[in-house]
C-alpha cells in the first residue's frame, strides 16, 4: 500500500462530491453549486501539487499501490510523464468551472425559456449552427444574461422554471466533476485495464454533456461521438487485453518486465490496434469526422477537453511500455501526422464560423502531436509532451473567446463580425496570446513545444541519414505557414476592418469570462519564459524511457574540459543561464544513479569576454549525431 494518499484523494474527491453538487444545484442554486465544485477541484489540485514537488525535489517516481485481484495492483503513479499532463488538465478544469458559471447558466437558461417561454424571444444567428435566443432586453443590456448569475432567473419566472434551471446546474457540474476525475485517474493509471475503464469514463461522460447541453442537433452530435470514439475504444481493449495475455500481467511494471515474451508476429498487430483506438480518440486524419461537429457543437468547456488526452495513451502505452518496438513503426505515424496537420489546417482556412475553424485548427495541432510521436527521437517525443500543454493553453483561450463573442453578439459567423478589437479589447488581446501560443512565437509556451518538437524530427533525420525523413521535416515547417494563416485570416476577420452596426454597443463579458481568460493566458506566457518545472522531468523521463530502445536518437552527449559544450550567448559577456538542468536518471531504468546525460547545457564565456564560437559548437553538434 502506498506511504500517503494524496494522489487517491485528488483523484476521487471530484467522483465522490459530485452527488453533493448536483443536490447543491438543486437547492441553492448557481451560486452555491459554483464555489463548491470550484473549491473541490481548487483542493484537488493542491494535493496533486504536493507529490509533484517531491519530483522536483529530487523522486524521480511517486506511487500509491493497492492490491486489485486478479487484474494485478490499482495504482496512482506520479512521473516525469504523467506530471505535465495531470497538472495542466486539472488546471484546466478548474479554471473552467469558474467559467461555466456566466456560460452554462445562459445555455440552461436559454435552453429553459425556449421549454417552458418566457419574456419576449427572438431566433438570432446560430452559435455553432444551433439557435440561440436572447430577449430584448438582454440584447440591450449585451451582458447576457445579467441578473441571473446568482439569484432567481427573472422576476417573471415560474417556479417550474426555476427548478428546471437548477436542477440542470447542478447536473452539469457533477458532470464535470466525474469528467475531471476520470481524466486525472486515467493518466495516473498502473495498469491496463485500469487506464481503460478510466479511458471509458472520459469517453462516456461528454456524451451525456454533449446530449443534455450541446447546440443544433446535439442527440446526433453526441451519438456520432460515441459510436466513432467507442469502435476505437474496442479496437484499443483488443490491444490492451493481448499485451496483458503474452506479458502475463495487466501491470504497467509487469508489461515492461516481459516486453520481449510478445510474440514477434503479434507485435504489428498489437501496435495497430493501440495506435488506431487512440488515433480515433486523438482525431487522426481519416479517423476524425467526429471532431468538427463535436467540438463545434459542444458547449465551449467540453468542447476545450474534447479532444487531445489520447496523446498520454500514445506516449504511455506503446513509447513507454512497448518502446523496443517504437522506431521500426515509427516513420508510418511521421507521415499520418503530417497528413492530419495539413488536412487539418486546410479544413480551417475554408470555414466562416469560428467553432469550425477551431475544431479543424484542433486536429491539425493533433497532427502535429503525430508528427512529433512519429520522430523516434527524445527530443521529438519530450517536445510532443511540452506541445500537449501548450497547445492545449493556445486552444482553450481561443475556446474560450469564441464563449465570450457568442454570448455578447450571438453569433460566432465571421462573415457577421469585425472591428471587435476596440468594442472588446480585452479579449482581442487575450486571443491574441492564444494565437501567438499556436504560432510557436515567443514569448509563449509554443515555441518552446514547437522548436523541441521540429529539432528532433531534424535530428533523427540527419542521424539516420534518411532522406524520406528530412522532406518530412520540410513539409511539417511550411504547414506552419498555414496554420498560421488560417490563425491570423480568423484573428482579422474577427477582431479588425468596420464593424456591423447592429453590434455598435457590444462590449467585453463579464469578470467570469475575461478573469478565467487571463489565467490561462498568463500561465503559457510563464511557461514561455521559464519552461524547466516542465520541461526538466520530462526530459529526464523520456531520455529513461528510450535508453535502451533500438533506433531511437538520445539526446546529444556533449563535452568538452568542463564537460559541457558553450553555447553562444548575446552581448558577448557573463555566463549563461542554464536552459536544463543535467540529467540524472535513477537505477529504475537500469542505468546507475550517477549517469549523468548533458542533454542542453549551460553557456560559457571566454576569458577576454567575447562569447564562443557557434561554428565550434555546432561542428561538435554535427559530430555528436554522426557519432550516434
Amino acid at each position: 500500500m502506498g506511504e500517503s494518499y494524496y494522489l487517491l484523494a485528488a483523484t476521487f474527491m471530484p467522483l465522490l462530491l459530485s452527488p453533493v453538487a448536483y443536490f447543491l444545484g438543486r437547492i441553492a442554486g448557481l451560486r452555491a453549486v459554483t464555489w463548491f465544485s470550484l473549491g473541490v477541484l481548487i483542493i484537488s489540485t493542491g494535493l496533486l501539487f504536493v507529490p509533484a514537488s517531491m519530483l522536483n525535489g529530487g523522486r524521480s517516481v511517486y506511487i500509491e499501490s493497492y492490491p486489485w485481484g486478479q487484474f494485478g495492483n490499482f495504482g496512482l503513479r506520479l512521473d516525469g510523464l504523467s506530471l505535465p499532463f495531470a497538472i495542466i488538465n486539472y488546471i484546466w478544469f478548474t479554471v473552467l468551472i469558474m467559467y461555466s458559471k456566466t456560460y452554462m447558466n445562459r445555455r440552461i437558461v436559454n435552453e429553459a425559456r425556449i421549454r417552458f417561454g418566457g419574456g419576449d424571444i427572438t431566433q438570432i444567428t446560430s452559435v455553432g449552427g444551433g439557435p440561440v435566443y436572447l430577449t430584448d432586453e438582454e440584447k440591450r443590456k449585451d451582458t447576457g444574461v445579467s441578473n441571473i448569475e446568482g439569484g432567481p432567473l427573472t422576476t417573471t419566472t415560474t417556479p417550474e422554471m426555476q427548478r428546471y434551471v437548477d436542477s440542470q446546474l447542478g447536473l452539469y457540474f457533477a458532470l464535470y466533476m466525474v469528467f475531471a476525475m476520470g481524466t486525472l485517474a486515467m493518466i495516473l493509471a498502473t495498469n491496463l485495464i485500469e487506464f481503460y475503464v478510466f479511458f471509458e469514463l472520459v469517453l462516456l461522460v461528454p456524451f451525456f454533456l454533449i446530449a443534455f447541453y450541446g447546440y443544433g442537433s446535439r442527440h446526433r452530435t453526441a451519438l456520432m461521438f460515441f459510436f466513432w470514439t467507442h469502435v476505437g475504444s474496442v479496437v484499443l481493449l483488443l490491444g490492451l487485453l493481448a499485451i496483458g495475455f503474452f506479458a502475463g500481467g495487466f501491470d504497467y511494471s509487469t508489461v515492461r518486465a516481459h516486453e520481449s515474451q510478445i510474440p514477434v508476429q503479434w507485435i504489428p498487430v498489437i501496435i495497430f490496434a493501440v495506435v488506431m483506438g487512440l488515433g480515433v480518440k486523438l482525431g487522426g486524419f481519416l479517423l476524425h469526422p467526429w471532431i468538427p461537429s463535436s467540438q463545434a457543437y459542444s458547449p465551449i468547456p467540453v468542447a476545450i477537453m474534447l479532444v487531445g488526452i489520447a496523446t498520454y495513451g500514445f506516449l504511455r502505452i506503446w513509447l513507454d511500455l512497448l518502446s523496443g518496438n517504437y522506431a521500426e513503426y515509427s516513420i508510418y505515424v511521421n507521415i499520418w501526422g503530417l497528413a492530419t496537420m495539413i488536412y487539418g489546417g486546410a479544413m480551417a482556412l475554408m470555414q466562416d464560423d469560428i467553432r469550425k475553424v477551431l475544431a479543424y485548427s484542433t486536429m491539425s495541432n493533433m497532427g502535429y502531436i503525430l508528427f512529433g510521436i512519429g520522430s523516434a527521437s527524445v527530443l521529438g517525443v519530450t517536445g510532443v509532451t511540452l506541445l500537449y500543454v501548450t497547445s492545449g493553453l493556445g486552444k482553450a483561450i481561443l475556446f474560450m473567446m469564441v464563449g465570450s463573442i457568442s454570448l455578447q453578439t450571438g453569433t460566432t459567423s465571421m462573415s457577421k463580425l469585425g472591428g471587435l478589437a476596440g468594442k472588446m479589447p480585452y479579449t482581442a488581446v487575450v486571443a491574441m496570446i492564444g494565437v501567438l501560443t499556436l504560432f510557436g512565437i515567443p514569448p509563449t509556451s509554443g515555441f518552446m513545444s514547437e522548436w523541441i518538437l521540429f529539432n528532433g524530427v531534424l535530428q533523427t533525420g540527419v542521424h539516420d541519414a534518411n532522406s524520406l525523413r528530412i522532406v518530412l521535416f520540410g513539409f511539417g515547417i511550411l504547414t506552419t505557414v498555414l496554420s498560421s494563416a488560417y490563425l491570423l485570416w480568423m484573428y482579422k476577420r474577427i477582431f479588425f476592418g468596420k464593424i456591423p452596426k447592429e453590434l455598435v454597443n457590444v462590449r467585453d463579458s463579464g469578470r467570469y469570462i475575461t478573469i478565467t481568460m487571463a489565467v490561462l493566458a498568463g500561465v503559457t506566457l510563464i511557461i514561455g519564459v521559464y519552461p524547466a518545472p516542465l520541461l526538466t522531468p520530462i526530459t529526464t523521463y523520456v531520455q529513461g524511457m528510450f535508453h535502451n530502445a533500438p533506433g531511437v536518437v538520445l539526446l546529444p552527449q556533449f563535452h568538452n574540459s568542463q564537460g559541457i559544450v558553450p553555447i553562444p550567448q548575446p552581448g558577448g559577456s557573463g555566463h549563461a543561464v542554464p536552459v536544463a538542468k543535467n540529467m540524472v536518471f535513477k537505477s529504475g531504468y537500469g542505468l546507475s544513479s550517477n549517469t549523468v546525460f548533458n542533454s542542453v547545457a549551460t553557456g560559457r564565456s571566454n576569458n577576454d569576454g567575447g562569447s564562443s564560437s557557434y561554428l565550434e559548437m555546432k561542428s561538435e553538434y554535427m559530430v555528436s549525431l554522426k557519432n550516434g
